[in-house]
């Protein structure tokens, strides 16, 4: 597997990440790798070495994204708020009680309920 520090195209990667994110409806969340899954698999590259760095790709973009882009949607795949302590996840957590998420008594979202299932000309839209 070939090593990948970051897309092929980092900017436009990151374009059609925020472009993806801001259809997440309010009360609606999605993972790192469901956005990853959606976008289609970057010119050039292998998909299995996708599948592997797309996540955290999308992570990247996220943490660089425009302040029109409802970041808080995104989490990780156990259902929680993958930002730090002091670096946000409070107001990540705020954000999306007040659109009316439900976090349990172990900070973790019911992704049952609550995932988005993604565009509606998407395979799970």
């Amino acid at each position: 597997m070939a090593r990948f520090t970051s897309p092929p195209n980092p900017e436009l990667f990151k374009a059609q990440v925020w472009a993806l994110v801001k259809q997440v409806p309010p009360g609606k969340v999605a993972t790192y790798g469901q956005i990853a899954a959606l976008l289609a698999v970057p010119g050039g590259m292998d998909p299995k070495d996708y599948q592997a760095f797309g996540a955290r790709w999308v992570g990247g973009a996220m943490a660089a994204c425009p302040p029109d882009v409802p970041w808080q949607r995104i989490i990780n795949a156990q259902g929680k708020i993958s930002l730090p302590e002091g670096g946000g996840r409070s107001l990540q957590r705020d954000l999306l009680e007040s659109e009316g998420v439900v976090f349990d008594d172990r900070g973790r979202i019911d992704l049952q309920k609550y995932r988005w299932s993604g565009p509606p000309d998407s395979p799970t839209g």
